[in-house]
């Protein structure tokens, strides 16, 4: 992934500001506070949404989407900007937050990113890879089959990818052969040639948390009993009342199983809340892992125990 900085002529780049995060680690408070230390020192900055949950309007509760108070009168942008019936791709998201980023320097603001998806990070920094559009009739096939059976066939068409995927990962697993199937070529293939990306253009400034593991999964077990209580069976009520396409990433969103399970009568609401939990954490897992090993290694990593423990915004920042 693009560092965003090179050694000539860094200083004359426009800053970008990146929190990356797992899920609950607190990349939004801190977002917040950098950005009223920018109003401090007199000058003006927004926040730009990085997460592929909370960029669906039918998320609020689930996604733990920042709440107007939580937002401390900065601006936020992409927070609940797409309907979940349209789904958002990494792409789809890059070129909104290049127009959001755009649009901050013109008005003379820092933009801030803040999420933990790695997919929207380096297609934004990086660019996406050229993959020519798949056939119809491919993708149909591919996504009509059991996992299973998705697995196998990776595994024997494009042994590399199996590599790096878990066998549940059904829309990775789907992407890579779909592609293999439609084009004649591995993903990797065109991966070596993206276009795009903002990384040469911009003057990077990350910063990656990395919470106690401990800290973080007590926090995840916290937020999710929170969403339960506070509003997030309603909203999936909501949600599934739309009878939208299963497939489509609202309807895979941490909880939304769940909770339908419960809406069915299929789990008690103990059970439940044990499930979105254990989801949350799990998510959290692979976020950790994917943003302490995937990130170039110039980017800070900023290792803490919890919330209270993180150092004042201005400090983690030279923009």
């Amino acid at each position: 992934m693009s560092t965003g900085n090179s050694p000539q002529n860094a200083a004359a780049k426009p800053p970008l500001a990146l929190i990356a995060g797992p899920t609950a680690s607190g990349k939004s408070d801190l977002a917040v506070r950098l950005a009223l230390a920018q109003a401090e020192a007199g000058r003006s900055a927004r926040i730009i949404n990085a997460d592929s949950a909370q960029v669906y309007a039918d998320l609020a509760v689930l996604s733990a989407r920042p709440t107007p108070d939580d937002m401390g009168g900065i601006p936020h942008r992409l927070f609940g900007a797409w309907d979940g019936a349209t789904a958002c791709s990494a792409a789809d998201w890059a070129t909104a937050a290049k127009a959001e980023i755009a649009e901050a320097h013109a008005a003379g603001a820092l933009p801030i990113l803040v999420g933990g998806t790695g997919f929207y990070l380096r297609t934004l920094l990086d660019g996406i890879a050229p993959v020519p559009a798949i056939d119809p009739y491919v993708r149909a096939e591919v996504r009509a089959l059991p996992i299973s059976e998705a697995y196998a066939a990776i595994c024997a068409e494009d042994p590399i990818a199996a590599e790096s995927l878990a066998p549940a990962d059904r829309a990775r697993i789907a992407r890579a052969l779909e592609v293999v199937r439609s084009t004649g070529h591995p993903l990797r293939l065109w991966q070596e040639s993206r276009e795009g990306g903002i990384g040469g253009e911009i003057a990077l400034h990350p910063v990656i948390l990395i919470p106690d593991r401990a800290w973080l999964y007590a926090r995840c077990d916290q937020r999710f009993e929170a969403m339960l209580r506070g509003g997030a069976i309603a909203e999936v009520e909501t949600l599934q009342a739309r009878k939208l396409d299963p497939a489509l990433p609202v309807m895979q969103a941490i909880g939304v199983a769940e909770i339908t399970a419960l809406l069915r009568g299929e789990m008690s609401e103990a059970e439940a809340l044990a499930a979105g939990s254990q989801a949350t954490r799990r998510y959290a897992k692979r976020q950790y892992t994917w943003l302490r090993n995937q990130p170039p290694a110039s980017w800070p990593r900023l290792e803490y125990e919890n919330s209270t423990s993180i150092p004042p915004a201005a400090s983690l920042f030279q923009v």
